[in-house]
């Protein structure tokens, strides 16, 4: 008969697998709920051996929230080819899909976290605020643009913080398919950029090209043919 030996891990190794078994805790319960305890018996070790690792429970979902604010911002990346609205609607199913996986941990991340039992922490926010910025600056790379005027800033930013939102909100009992909720994002972004081509020429120009790339079968085409058929129903006032 043979006896199982446990192998030891390095301090890297162990510290990598300790955010592993946090991340998925915090994924599926409010950080707040998840007790040291049961992060140690989810890695197979003894809780004094948890804080030889990390000094407390906000450290450890630090780092937990760090490694999912890398991945977050990761699945903003995407090829800059073809089509912008086909692209987008790539970007909000990866996105949506982070948040579909880690729902409680998302909502912690994005409004700053329980920072279990404390207000938030510099480095919360921080994270926070780096997902945010990574996702500005990729839309602006899909669009080409480096040094945004006034009106595209404002709605590069309000469609992240309107993605966000939507995401928290859909949280809540999922109550919309997913698949739809990702074109609608889409179409958000269309819609924000549409309205602020009316004030701005720039903007006007920027959306025409966008268009003009656009397919029949595309998000955007989608979006004005939505729009075109509710003419007939819209009643203008007098």
């Amino acid at each position: 008969m043979t006896t199982g030996v446990r192998r030891r891990m390095g301090v890297e190794e162990r510290r990598r697998q300790l955010i592993g078994v946090a991340l998925e805790l915090f994924s599926n319960r409010s950080p707040d709920d998840v007790s040291i305890d049961e992060i140690a018996a989810a890695a197979g070790i003894s809780r004094p051996l948890v804080y030889h690792y990390f000094p407390g429970k906000l450290s450890l979902y630090e780092a937990a929230l760090q490694r999912a604010a890398d991945d977050l911002a990761e699945r903003f990346m995407e090829p800059h080819e073809g089509p912008l609205g086909a692209r987008l609607l790539r970007v909000t199913g990866r996105f949506l899909g982070f948040v579909d996986e880690h729902g409680p941990g998302f909502s912690a991340l994005m409004r700053g976290g329980p920072a279990v039992g404390s207000s938030s922490s510099p480095t919360t926010n921080a994270l926070i605020d780096s997902v945010r910025q990574a996702a500005y600056e990729q839309i602006l790379a899909h669009l080409g643009v480096t040094d945004p005027p006034a009106r595209l800033d404002l709605v590069v930013r309000s469609w992240v913080s309107l993605a966000e939102s939507t995401a928290l909100i859909w949280l809540d009992g999922r109550r919309i398919p997913r698949a739809e909720l990702e074109l609608q994002l889409v179409h958000d972004f269309a819609a924000l950029a549409a309205v602020s081509a009316a004030y701005d020429d720039e903007m006007a120009r920027l959306l025409g090209t966008i268009l003009a790339e656009e397919p029949a079968d595309g998000p955007f085409a989608d979006l004005l043919s939505r729009l075109a058929a509710l003419a007939p129903r819209a009643t203008l006032p007098s």
